[in-house]
């Protein structure tokens, strides 16, 4: 099966790549912006039409779109997550390789969700920031495209590669500057949203299985039970052995502060810096993906659990020292 994935070098390409080369009826062939893509192409500034020569020439049967851009102001977001990908649809009309299109879209085109509901593919999706915005227009674009085209909406993912700059590499990182600097007190704020978190590993399951597969429309792909960051914090301080303690700085109204205690704290709390953060994803405060179609009609279901996931997450902090 000949396979064209473009954004290989991203957080989630990379372990997609990783996936489709251990298959040996997968004949891969990498598109992107770095100088080590098979191709080199920008997808916000080509033209369909170079990418309609390079397909005909090429010849996939599927084409796997990992590519875009998690931050940035609205043009930016809206350049590299949706003018992309109406050049990678376009491109594909023009062609003559039928190639079917499976599209990496994000949990966060759903916006915020009520508090225990878990949100399935029909929910009418209301973005709460510019990339949900974003991304959403993409979905929409590819599934009026009319292409053979399956959309996967990854909720939060987690695990190897994890940026240091999301919520959960900021977490390793400052529990990171705690333990090199002897801190017995980390203060944390953002802890109190709840999210869906996907091994990036089980992801690239997903869009291996939605290549075989012939379902179209939008797949959710998550864990299927929403976390509380802060219960993902203590079991970071678990598995990196912090024995210090966890104050949260957005606790409940009133100004009275949540304090969770990991081991037995120590008393030089006067050189604990406050981080706070808000989640970035523009969901709220909850978001649990209902992930039985993925089940249904790509015979998927996630195999790795978040303590792995936030293991790997330490390993690569940790490595920094």
């Amino acid at each position: 099966m000949r396979v064209l994935l473009i954004g290989a070098n991203g957080y989630l390409g990379r372990f997609v790549a990783d996936r489709l080369l251990a298959d040996p009826a997968v004949q891969l062939t990498a598109l992107g912006r770095g100088d080590d893509a098979d191709v080199r192409f920008d997808l916000a500034s080509g033209s369909p039409g170079a990418l309609t020569r390079f397909l005909d020439a090429v010849h996939p049967q599927v084409v796997i779109n990992c590519a875009g851009a998690t931050r940035g102001g609205a043009r930016e977001l809206t350049r590299h997550n949706t003018v992309a990908v109406a050049t990678v649809c376009e491109a594909l009309r023009r062609s003559g390789c039928g190639a079917r299109l499976v599209q990496i879209g994000c949990g966060a085109e759903y916006g915020p969700s009520q508090a225990g509901s878990s949100t399935a593919e029909d929910a009418v999706p209301r973005p709460g920031g510019p990339y949900g915005v974003s991304k959403l227009a993409a979905t929409e674009l590819v599934l009026g495209s009319g292409l053979d085209a399956v959309v996967l909406r990854v909720f939060s993912p987690a695990g190897p590669g994890t940026p240091a700059g999301s919520p959960l590499g900021r977490l390793a990182e400052a529990m990171r500057r705690a333990m090199q600097s002897g801190d017995g007190e980390l203060k944390l704020g953002g802890l109190g949203a709840q999210r869906d978190f996907i091994d990036v590993r089980d992801v690239a399951r997903a869009v291996h299985a939605a290549s075989l597969s012939a379902a179209q429309g939008v797949i959710n792909i998550g864990s299927g039970r929403a976390v509380r960051l802060r219960d993902a914090a203590a079991i970071l301080a678990r598995v990196a052995g912090y024995g210090g303690a966890l104050h949260e700085l957005d606790g409940p109204p009133g100004g009275h502060h949540l304090r969770a205690t990991i081991g037995h704290p120590r008393t030089d709390s006067d050189h604990a810096a406050p981080l706070a953060y808000p989640y970035p994803d523009g969901c709220g405060s909850w978001q649990q993906a209902d992930v039985r179609t993925a089940r249904d009609r790509l015979g998927w279901r996630p195999r790795i659990n978040l303590e792995e996931s936030l293991a790997d997450i330490w390993m690569e902090a940790a490595c920094r020292i």
